[in-house]
């Protein structure tokens, strides 16, 4: 009894490692060769046309839930500013909100 709970601990240090490894801000995500998506340019220029004249502040591509999203922050010509959330392999987009 004692060898299965420490292998039921053993796989959740492990998988507690993965999924903080998956998360961590400081890295790139790295995108399986597998997986293609659009151009970044493409799905900026989506966002931006979304909020014509806008400035593009800062861009992420992240992994949610095995999908790939782009996710855009921009700030309009009134000073407000967006995010635009897209489906990097669709370009669709997901997420069009006023940041508060």
């Amino acid at each position: 009894m004692k060898r299965l709970t420490g292998l039921v601990a053993a796989g959740i240090i492990a998988f507690t490692a993965i999924q903080a490894q998956a998360v961590d801000p400081d890295k790139p995500l790295k995108v399986p060769a597998t997986v293609t998506i659009i151009a970044f340019d493409q799905l900026e220029a989506t966002a931006l046309a979304l909020h014509p004249g806008s400035t593009l502040l800062d861009t992420d591509l992240d992994e949610e839930y095995g999908k790939y999203l782009y996710q855009v922050e921009l700030e309009d010509t009134n000073g407000i500013e967006w995010e635009v959330e897209l489906d990097a392999l669709t370009g669709q987009v997901l997420k069009n909100h006023q940041e508060t």
